[in-house]
């Protein structure tokens, strides 16, 4: 952990962020606006996004690279500027070729953001810098080290995947990492976790280290993750209070989300999506209020024809309106049509299928009754801050531990199947009844409870405004040589 500069000089010179996030959209979304909240503190913020990125997000707005800048018309002060991740060229698909790509972020990304952070540290000597990092690179706190940094790690999943992954050694200890059994069994030793089971742990927990560059980078993340001097969670105080109380045995804890949803923050003018969006508001106006289903499986994860083909089936069997969100590379290097032949005329006006969208916005609309989610922790919080309850269906990753927080704690959702095997005649009837009858009423008024909790949360006396406050004094304290405070 870095140590505290406490000599008068320092004490005189503005707080400076480096703000570095992975380069995928369910990250960028909370450290744009974790950039802009801390800017509205009076801290600088230098934002660093991957060339890649940026040359994606510059070509939506048809302006060339060196025009675009993503804080643009925030007032606040935030530098914006850009990295390379080593890889040529800028539009070769990262996303289709992840476990390659993700290898040479986990192997040869550091020295070169070793040289960046240190460049911008030596040409901005009148700031006091700190480091804002991931929590899923392994890098930061080596080059914390290196620079003499604070190192904040920013994890923007909920604080029960955070606190699994935090004790993988004590698994391996009880023979449950990794978790090759097919039974289910209640795990119940670790800290801040009452219990789960087998069959909710997250998907590179029931792999071997080796099996995938995900499942080997993990345990190295966590392991790095110890060494950070503050942990900030984009997640609710009162929604995991158990889970946050015993991390914070371990480190300055705070949860101060959801970022995306804080209050005052000023507008940017530049989109912040990596696709293009679609406005469905004229055709959700026309829907009768509740009565349509959202469907999206995210920004990340790839499906296969099979399940799109019995979802699809199970779609037009239900006889629900639905907006249906299938972009661009859902199928991953197979492609193909992800529906059948003839589909849309078959559903005709009451179904609406786009490649991308607003979802917050869509999610917001009077006509929206329910989500169908692939249980990504962006969109769990988007569709309970807007009161949506969900009906789930979790693939890989953190998606089956959030399908716990979502069905079994919270209870604002509904598993899509009971089995593995997702069949259309089951996604009908479970679709009828999550839209219509006793069990939507009870969703709905549970989301809206949980609504509540997340509003109230960001109020200028809520806990995740109190708790940013609170890291910002305690950041001050470590940077300029005081005690931190963190009860």
């Amino acid at each position: 952990m870095a140590m505290a500069m406490g000599d008068d000089d320092h004490k005189k010179k503005k707080l400076h962020a480096i703000m570095i996030s992975v380069p995928y959209q369910g990250h960028i979304n909370p450290f744009v606006n974790l950039a802009l909240l801390l800017a509205s503190k009076g801290i600088l913020v230098t934002f660093v996004h991957f060339e890649a990125v940026h040359h994606r997000l510059s070509s939506f707005h048809n302006l060339p690279p060196a025009g675009f800048n993503l804080f643009a018309g925030s007032g606040l002060d935030i530098r914006y500027t850009t990295i390379s991740d080593g890889l040529h060229p800028l539009d070769y698909d990262r996303d289709i070729h992840f476990e390659d790509y993700w290898k040479i972020i986990m192997l040869q990304f550091q020295p070169r953001v070793d040289d960046f952070v240190g460049t911008l540290i030596r040409s901005n000597p009148d700031f006091a810098h700190f480091l804002v990092a991931d929590t899923v690179f392994s890098w930061p706190a080596a080059t914390a080290a290196k620079y003499g940094l604070v190192n904040v790690s920013f994890w923007t999943q909920p604080a029960l995947i955070f606190t699994v992954a935090y004790h993988l050694d004590l698994m391996k200890q009880h023979h449950h990492y990794p978790y090759t059994d097919d039974g289910d069994e209640e795990i119940n030793y670790i800290p801040g976790v009452k219990s789960i089971n087998s069959k909710d742990l997250m998907s590179f927990v029931k792999e071997p280290m080796e099996t995938r560059i995900i499942n080997r980078s993990t345990y190295e993340v966590f392991r790095e993750v110890k060494k950070a001097d503050f942990v900030l969670h984009n997640t609710v105080q009162e929604l995991e209070s158990h889970t946050l109380s015993a991390l914070s045995e371990y480190h300055p804890t705070y949860a101060i989300g959801p970022v995306n949803f804080a209050k005052n923050l000023p507008p940017i003018a530049m989109a912040r999506s990596l696709w293009s969006e679609t406005d469905c508001t004229s055709w959700l106006d026309s829907k009768p209020p509740g009565s349509v289903l959202y469907v999206s499986f995210g920004s990340f994860v790839h499906t296969n024809k099979e399940l799109l083909k019995e979802l699809a089936n199970g779609l037009l069997l239900s006889g629900v309106n639905f907006l249906w969100v299938i972009r661009e590379g859902i199928l991953g290097s197979g492609g193909g049509a992800a529906v059948p032949e003839g589909y849309e005329e078959a559903v005709g006006s009451r179904a609406m299928i786009i490649p991308w969208c607003n979802q917050v916005k869509v999610l917001s609309n009077p006509s929206i009754g329910g989500f169908l989610s692939h249980c990504g922790w962006n969109s769990t919080v988007e569709s309970i801050w807007c009161g949506v309850p969900m009906i789930c269906y979790p693939m890989l990753y953190d998606q089956p531990t959030n399908r716990k927080l979502i069905v079994d704690d919270w209870t604002v959702g509904i598993n899509l199947c009971d089995g593995d095997r997702v069949d259309r005649i089951e996604v009908a009837d479970k679709i009828k009844k999550f839209m219509s009858g006793d069990t939507a009423l009870r969703l709905r008024n549970q989301a809206q409870t949980m609504k509540k909790i997340l509003k109230n949360a960001v109020e200028i006396d809520g806990s995740s405004t109190t708790n940013l406050d609170r890291f910002i004094h305690d950041l001050k304290a470590k940077m300029y040589g005081h005690p931190v405070n963190t009860s």
